[in-house]
């Protein structure tokens, strides 16, 4: 019961988050160097975990990355068309990890680590953008899930 109330906490968030997206793009956004403004999935992450737009951003990079790596191209396009901005948060995992591959769920600690952030977050982030994801396209939000395990 608690679980299914706060499954749908965070869906009316992020519906919520996801309204406010083009009010924040209208304000100038948040953050230096924002572009249009931090995307809904940005904001709910920041929000919800206190974690900085630029570790935000490069979690998600990374996450995306690791799906990227690890599905079929048209089960990753699923999950990337889920994601918006999806381009902007895989450009910011290759600068983070230099062009390099996540490989596995060590190097997606690494890349946490890289970015301020210890291995637990993982933990913190991926229920997050899975039910993000999942809340847009629910067989997206289960594909990535299952990468993320």
């Amino acid at each position: 019961m608690i679980r299914n109330l706060a499954a749908l906490m965070l869906l009316l968030a992020v519906t919520l988050l996801s309204g406010c997206e083009s009010m924040q793009s209208a304000m100038g956004g948040s953050g230096a160097g924002s572009s249009g403004g931090a995307s809904a999935l940005t904001g709910l992450l920041t929000q919800q975990l206190g974690v900085t737009e630029n570790q935000a951003n490069g979690g998600i990079g990374a996450m995306l990355k690791l799906a990227q790596e690890k599905l079929a191209k048209g089960d990753f396009d699923q999950v990337a068309k889920a994601v918006p901005g999806a381009d902007k948060y895989l450009g910011t995992a290759k600068q983070l990890l230099g062009g390099k591959n996540v490989g596995d769920m060590a190097g997606l600690q690494s890349a946490f680590s890289k970015l301020g952030m210890s291995p637990d977050m993982i933990g913190k982030f991926s229920p997050l953008v899975t039910q993000f994801v999942g809340s847009t396209n629910p067989q997206a939000g289960q594909l990535l899930a299952g990468v993320l395990k």
